[in-house]
């Protein structure tokens, strides 16, 4: 578990389901976040129990008044990042959902994450992969530190890399 000012980052639970699907049924988070749109609760828990589950270092973004997970944060299994890492260093990844978007709250997670990364599990530096065309996440990443370090094609998408370095 981490905990921000706002939020506490803390693994999924299959009782997720229902918000998971609310945020990620909706097409203006999946198309800039590259992956389906959730099309039932059934198919979000499958991705808790499937994908979100098995990864230590996934987290539902929680709001801290409510505790209703509005976003994911976490590190991309090693051997399916986007871009190449280099040693000691991961790729993380976020989305959050629409109605949350503008508040900080993003970068917020992401600064949390960055400080696990750093202190909890010794990682020289982090990577972040985006969409060329997703500025809010682009935004997120240059707000954090993070600087751009390349661009490249993805499933035919134009893609960008940022880098930090952590030690």
């Amino acid at each position: 578990m981490i905990e921000t000012e706002r939020l506490i980052l803390r693994h999924w639970r299959a009782t997720d389901a229902a918000d998971l699907y609310r945020y990620a049924s909706d097409p203006r988070v999946s198309e800039m976040a590259l992956w389906p749109s959730h099309e039932s609760i059934e198919m979000s828990l499958m991705v808790i129990r499937d994908f979100f589950s098995p990864n230590p270092h996934c987290f539902a973004m929680t709001l801290k008044d409510t505790g209703e997970p509005i976003g994911c944060i976490g590190l991309v299994p090693q051997g399916e990042e986007n871009y190449c890492v280099s040693p000691a260093e991961r790729e993380a990844g976020y989305w959050i959902g629409h109605e949350h978007w503008g508040h900080g709250l993003t970068s917020e997670a992401l600064h949390g994450l960055v400080g696990y990364c750093r202190d909890v599990l010794g990682l020289k530096s982090l990577l972040i992969t985006a969409d060329a065309r997703n500025t809010a996440s682009r935004r997120v990443a240059e707000k954090c530190g993070f600087t751009l370090v390349g661009n490249y094609m993805h499933d035919d998408v134009e893609s960008v890399a940022y880098r930090l370095i952590l030690a």
